[in-house]
């Protein structure tokens, strides 16, 4: 069975969030999450928590799924976001442009037995 979770607008840069995601691809999903606490990071913590949450949709929609490991990730992406204009005081005068990249994260989970 196929569990997926979306977590749009964070407001990470999306290449510093797919360094993290290219360690935990096809990690089971209990492993991933403990690789992700122990990694010091602020910026895994989204991650984490959408993994979370792809697991409690499968809880809800399937009596399959009990434990996190009874699921392993079978495809993450993360997605280039909006980008947030603004304007900082530059030199002698001038404005320049500062850009803040957001990025959408997709995630989808499937039960062991699916993968044999």
């Amino acid at each position: 069975m196929l569990v997926k979770a979306k977590s749009k607008y964070i407001r990470v840069s999306p290449k510093k969030l797919r360094a993290i995601v290219d360690v935990i691809r096809g990690y089971s999903a209990d492993k991933a999450i403990m690789v992700l606490k122990n990694c010091s990071l602020k910026r895994s913590e989204p991650i984490e928590k959408l993994i979370f949450s792809a697991f409690s949709n499968g809880k809800n929609l399937s009596s399959d799924v009990k434990q996190m490991s009874d699921l392993f990730i079978k495809d993450i992406r993360v997605d280039v976001g909006p980008v947030i204009k603004y304007f900082k005081p530059g030199a002698m005068g001038r404005a320049s442009t500062q850009r803040k990249r957001l990025s959408h994260l997709q995630v989808v989970l499937e039960t062991k037995d699916n993968k044999k």
